[in-house]
């Protein structure tokens, strides 16, 4: 890497932590919570969380059916059954279905978000709106921020839920015997510090699948032909960011 490439990869990182302060700061703010806030965060949550959960709830649930079916098999075959379904639950329900899902909606929506503001901000938008009284962070970038944050929560609760259902059907079948066991399993895995840990993690998830693609986009200049350079380096710093909270999470609390 280039001492100007390196340089600028240090820029746009600086640029991205600087639009998350603003954003918290924009969140404190009473003045936000305005109806045209509500209804624009509403907005953004059905094109973000809604429209795509017909696929994501398929996807969902053909993964934990193979995740699921594979380490149950892997576990009887060594004589680890009594173990399956906890390793089934710490390892997929709580590390790799939130990162999967966080990775889903910033396929679906990270690269329209950096897209859509590179557009504005060719266009002028974002001159235009103060002059019209409306403050661009409380139509535009705190309401995408909201709803993304909003949509992998939900997204991954919903697909959390549905691995605990496939895994006591494909463990125990239709039978309503292992209830206890599988219950005893569920609180000794889901403890009150695992479940506040899961949801700060896709908070944090859902802030950065936002909050980068937007200050990619506000990176792009008059010339058209900035946006596609702006999108793609969101999107490696997003994917990055992505990884590094979940390392993060996992140093946390394994090591």
């Amino acid at each position: 890497m280039s001492a100007a490439a390196a340089l600028h990869w240090f820029l746009a990182w600086g640029r991205a932590a600087r639009f998350a302060f603003a954003v918290v700061a924009a969140v404190l703010s009473p003045k936000l919570y305005t109806p045209r806030a509500r209804a624009a965060t509403a907005r953004q949550i059905y094109f973000t969380a809604w429209q795509v959960l017909p696929g994501f709830t398929l996807f969902a649930a053909l993964l934990g059916l193979v995740v699921v079916e594979i380490t149950l098999r892997a576990a009887w075959q060594f004589g680890l059954e009594q173990y399956a379904l906890e390793l089934i639950f710490r390892a997929l329900v709580l590390e790799l279905m939130p990162l999967l899902t966080a990775l889903f909606v910033a396929l679906r929506s990270g690269a329209a978000i950096s897209t859509e503001i590179g557009l504005m901000r060719i266009a002028g938008d974002f001159h235009d709106l103060p002059s019209a009284g409306i403050e661009p962070f409380e139509r535009e970038f705190v309401p995408r921020v909201a709803a993304a944050a909003a949509s992998v929560f939900a997204l991954t609760t919903l697909a959390c839920v549905f691995v605990l259902a496939l895994s006591y059907l494909l463990m125990y079948g239709p039978s309503p015997w292992g209830f206890d066991s599988f219950t005893r399993t569920v609180a000794r895995v889901f403890t009150p510090l695992a479940l506040g840990g899961l949801g700060v993690k896709c908070v944090a998830f859902g802030a950065v699948v936002a909050v980068i693609p937007i200050s990619a986009g506000l990176e792009a200049t008059r010339d058209p032909r900035s946006i596609p350079v702006a999108v793609m380096g969101g999107m490696v710093r997003l994917f990055f960011a992505l990884g590094l909270i979940e390392i993060l999470a996992l140093a946390l609390k394994y090591v």
